[in-house]
Formats: structure tokens, sequence, C-alpha cells
């Protein structure tokens, strides 16, 4: 009876922490966002036709969208940073201040712009449309590197996935705002898939903080206007 028995629950044992991870990875790419959020269609999503990963996170901002888009576009390092954990990201020397008010001077974005997530590696705004959403995409020679041209921050190295960055804002009722992200990765190599999921897993605490810096900002801006 024992052999019948330990076989079957080292199964169940096995297909539990299975589905734990299943699940505890869907919460990590899905934190805050509703099930049509994850599933609809946004600006951005028409640069990679088919990623292979795809994280969407969202979160209730108790302001209206005009007084959340002045935090959203000044993001970056050398601008207002990602309001998340600044000494975390300054380990790895991405050299950012989150900025506690809005400054006019990164208020302005255009296509083909650079921001930089760290001195050496650089996002292009692909699209910006203001007060509603600004898509970032990391083509894959910008992506990662060690070395960078001078004069454009251009990493020289290429990174095995293609990314976009989209941050969208939509109207929510009695002046709130949903602000929503998304990070779509195309892998460019089998095995891209192992230096993207760990990539992930970090990106879902950094969002999750940033989710929070931006509403606590806003907020509070707000409460004062």
């Amino acid at each position: 009876m024992r052999r019948v028995v330990e076989p079957v629950v080292r199964g169940a044992a096995l297909s539990a922490a299975a589905m734990t991870v299943v699940t505890l990875r869907w919460s990590a790419l899905h934190w805050g966002a509703t099930t049509e959020e994850t599933r609809e269609k946004l600006p951005g999503d028409e640069i990679l036709r088919d990623p292979g990963l795809v994280a969407t996170r969202a979160i209730t901002v108790e302001a209206p969208p005009e007084a959340v888009w002045p935090w959203v576009v000044q993001l970056g390092a050398g601008r207002g940073g990602f309001y998340s954990y600044d000494r975390l990201e300054n380990l790895a020397g991405c050299q950012v201040d989150s900025a506690e008010t809005v400054v006019e001077a990164w208020q302005h974005l255009e296509p083909g712009d650079l921001v930089h997530l760290h001195p050496k590696v650089a996002l292009s705004v692909a699209s910006v449309d203001p007060g509603r959403s600004l898509v970032l995409h990391a083509a894959p020679a910008m992506a990662a590197g060690s070395s960078a041209d001078a004069s454009s921050g251009v990493p020289a190295a290429a990174a095995p996935y293609d990314f976009t960055w989209a941050f969208v804002l939509r109207r929510h009722p009695h002046l709130a705002t949903r602000l929503i992200v998304r990070e779509r990765f195309d892998y460019l190599h089998a095995w891209s898939f192992l230096l993207v999921e760990p990539l992930c897993a970090a990106s879902s605490v950094m969002s999750r903080e940033m989710l929070r810096g931006i509403r606590d900002r806003a907020e509070r801006a707000s409460r004062f206007q």
C-alpha cells in the first residue's frame, strides 16, 4: 500500500508546487490589472507583433489624468527618476533620484527622444499622446551593454530581446485615473527567456513600487491644488 501511496503523494505535492509557481508568476505579471486590461490592445502593442512575454500592471489614482501625466512624462534617469527603490537602482549604477515635484524642464517629450534607465542604457520614445499615453521602445542595440556611444548614450552591445514599455492613462469615475503599464518582450533567441524571466521577476517588484510612487505623488499634489 505504501508503495502505491507515496508516488501519489509526491505527484500531488509536485503538482501543487507547480500550480503555486504558475499562480505567483501570473500575479506578478498582472499586479493590479483587471482581466479586461490584461487582454485589451494598448498603444505600443503594434510594435512587437508576437512577444514572448507580456506584463500588464495597473493602479487607480485618486486624481485626474492631467494631475498624473506630469509624473509619468518626467520618468527617467537624469530626469524625475522612477519613484521606486532608488537605493537598489543606484547599486546598479542607474544614478536616479526620484523627484518629489513636477519639473517643467522634464515635461516635454517627442518621438525619437531618449529616456535613460541607466547612463549607458536608453529607451527611445516611440509615441507620446500627452495626458493619455507614452510608449518607450528599446531596439535590440539599445537594451543592454557595457559600452555606449558617447554622443547618443546608446550601448554598443545588443540584448537578446526587443522591448516596449507603455504607460496608458484612462479617466476613471469620480475624477480618478486608471494608470496601466505594459511591458512586452520579443525573444530574439531560443534562450532569451532565461534572461527575461528573472528580469521580469525583478521588474514586478520595482513596477509595483513605481505605480504606488506615481499614485502617492499625484494624489498628494492634487490635494494641494
